[in-house]
């Protein structure tokens, strides 16, 4: 039922975003020629919106989910990130339009949306959010990494008192299954701000060269040539059970980009990107858009499309230029997209705000195929919102795992297993996510950078990964979806699922993050990283 009226709010969300996207610039178009005032302007929308049924049938969800939640006993909070803070409270529509922000003193965002691909502001020590962020996307697991405390709100006059706070000094500190906010006396505000100001974790990106290979098998795969994500692809690979199957993979091995850009037939692009480059560096965003263009005008070198070529082809993998020419100029343009991605705003800003040289950022591509996946999941070993070593926590959707890590309106479906009882595993929220990815048989280029998985840096998800094909959007319809209806076959899933975890933090020896699909029963992995 709690997933059937987060679909239909999500709907009603989608519904009024649709109208301020169509009306409202008529509307300030229109306004500012009659002499409107501002304010009536930028209410013209809201109150169409509100004068409709659409409202009504808002309240009305609105009211059930209240009921719903005092008679089944759920907390109107989700607590992503149990972290204990004190920080000034300031308010915000959308999380993104501030993530490139530097703050000063420790600031606590009310934000009404999180898309899930942000970076969190240097200064910002906790997020609450009227949203719906998956435990398991990249906003969230970046939000534990760095200690922020990250929370999702679902009374909405509960946030509506927090976001009263604005402008206040408050702490938060965790209650039993919510967050309890209290007003911080401005005598005091010195000792927190003392304690943020303090000295942070000195960090640096290991110096790569370019090895004189412009592609490499996975038995190539070394830290001087890639990344931990192929590493660790390739040391599963040798060790997991056959009934865990890791998808064939070849890879571009770092600094790869540096000497395509040194190429004769990319010279003059060249110097325009070091140019763009330093005005970056001088701290001169709006030239990342510009920079990340002209990567996507790079010219392929004869060496690279031979080697990788033959790499692909030894490795059984199809060459994307067997089926013609426009398949590897798509390829092409996945791997520069890939390589652009050096320049993603919040990647940008993550970097700055560790202190990291962003000139010694350098990516490695792994190149995977793409399994057309029923299902994909996210496992934490150790239970994020306990921090309980016993359990395992995963999250799984519908499709490709992009709606999930990359926090897609709508939640996951969530289960926890103890480690102890694999069979059996607890259900703690269904899905309402509209809609799914899907894919037929293709290949991804993933980004493998130097810092992604950088000990005490919180990178996940900051780079991208692209497939050579567009995925299909479907919207979803969980009535005949047999890991909602068949009970039997959700426990044979689940319990596969939890034990890929065991197996694989127990290779390690250590709490893991791991990514992989399902594909007609059979279990993939297809990325795996410390869980911090």
């Amino acid at each position: 039922m709690k997933a059937v009226l987060d679909r239909i709010k999500l709907s009603l969300a989608e519904k009024a975003d649709y109208y301020q996207r169509i009306v409202q610039p008529t509307a300030k178009h229109l306004g500012q020629l009659l002499c409107v005032e501002k304010w009536a302007i930028d209410m013209f929308t809201e109150e169409l919106i509100r004068a409709g049924c659409a409202a009504t049938l808002s309240l009305l969800v609105n009211h059930l989910d209240q009921i719903l939640r005092e008679v089944a006993n759920f907390s109107c909070w989700q607590v992503i990130s149990p972290v204990d803070v004190c920080g000034s409270v300031a308010a915000i529509r959308e999380l993104i339009s501030v993530q490139n922000k530097v703050y000063v003193r420790p600031m606590i965002l009310i934000v009404e949306k999180v898309s899930g691909e942000e970076e969190i502001p240097d200064g910002v020590v906790g997020i609450v959010t009227s949203d719906m962020p998956d435990i398991l996307s990249h906003v969230s697991v970046r939000a534990r990494n760095g200690k922020v405390c990250f929370a999702a709100c679902f009374d909405q006059s509960i946030f509506r008192d927090v976001k009263s706070k604005e402008g206040k000094m408050v702490s938060i500190s965790l209650g039993c299954n919510s967050l309890l906010f209290n007003e911080v006396a401005s005598s005091n505000w010195s000792r927190y701000l003392n304690i943020f100001s303090g000295s942070r974790q000195s960090l640096s990106l290991g110096k790569k060269k370019f090895r004189g290979k412009f592609a490499i098998s996975a038995e190539e795969f070394t830290t001087d040539m890639v990344g931990a994500k192929s590493r660790n692809i390739q040391y599963l690979k040798k060790r997991l059970p056959s009934w865990i199957r890791v998808p064939t993979s070849v890879a571009v091995p770092f600094r790869v980009f540096e000497a395509i850009l040194l190429s004769d037939i990319n010279k003059e692009l060249a110097k325009d990107i070091l140019s763009l480059s330093r005005l970056i560096d001088k701290g001169d965003l709006s030239k990342i858009h510009a920079i990340k263009e002209h990567v996507l005008q790079l010219r392929a070198p004869t060496q690279l499309v031979i080697e990788l070529k033959t790499k692909m082809k030894s490795s059984n993998m199809a060459w994307p230029g067997d089926e013609g020419e426009e398949r590897w100029d798509r390829a092409w343009q996945a791997m520069k997209k890939v390589w652009a991605s050096k320049w993603n705003e919040r990647a940008y800003v993550s970097c700055r705000k560790a202190k990291l040289n962003h000139n010694d950022l350098c990516m490695a591509l792994l190149v995977q195929e793409i399994i057309s996946a029923d299902y994909a999941f996210v496992i934490h070993t150790r239970n994020p919102l306990s921090g309980d070593p016993t359990e395992i926590y995963a999250e799984i959707v519908k499709g490709l795992g992009e709606t999930l890590v990359g926090a897609h309106h709508g939640r996951a479906m969530s289960f926890i297993t103890k480690k102890s009882e694999l069979d059996r595993s607890h259900v703690v929220g269904y899905p309402s996510k509209r809609i799914g990815l899907f894919l037929s048989k293709s290949i991804i280029f993933r980004s493998d950078s130097n810092g992604e998985d950088l000990e005490g840096y919180a990178g996940a998800g900051l780079y991208d990964s692209i497939p050579m094909d567009r995925e299909e959007r479907v919207l979803l319809d969980y009535s005949c979806d047999m890991l909602v209806t068949d009970k039997g076959f959700q426990r044979r899933i689940f319990s596969k699922i939890a034990e890929v975890g065991k197996i694989i933090e127990g290779l390690y020896g250590s709490a893991q993050d791991i990514e992989g699909v399902v594909k007609n029963g059979e279990i993939y992995v297809v990325q795996t990283r410390p869980q911090m």
